[in-house]
């Protein structure tokens, strides 16, 4: 099982190699993760690819406790100097909580326990 960011799911949007299996490997997509790629989709194309993408994503989807969502908040003040992305913290902090895997290509993310960097 894998967490899938915003990035990795623009990657597979793109047809990026790289990305293509991670579909295929029981992913899991934040709801607020979803949002942000609707949002990212829907401004690059329309409404109608971003509502292609996100009835494709939406069994794999699932929502993020408030807990979670403090935990990110707090995460992301406190490295404050990598300029973290609170969508990427609500992500990242999921999967920590969740045993499983963030995949991500953001560089802030290289090194952290629990990532599965994939350089584009």
């Amino acid at each position: 099982m894998i967490c899938l960011d915003t990035y990795a799911l623009v990657e597979i949007n793109n047809g990026n190699p790289k990305f293509s299996g991670l579909l295929d490997k029981d992913p899991v997509v934040t709801d607020i993760t979803m949002s942000e790629f609707y949002a990212d989709i829907y401004r690059k194309y329309d409404e109608k690819t971003a509502d292609y993408w996100h009835r494709k994503l939406s069994a794999f989807c699932k929502a993020v406790s408030r807990d979670i969502l403090i935990k990110a908040v707090k995460f992301r003040i406190d490295n404050r100097q990598k300029n973290l992305s609170f969508f990427d913290c609500v992500g990242y902090l999921y999967a920590l909580e969740n045993n499983i895997q963030f995949v991500t290509g953001d560089k802030e993310f290289e090194h952290r326990e629990g990532v599965l960097f994939i350089k584009k």
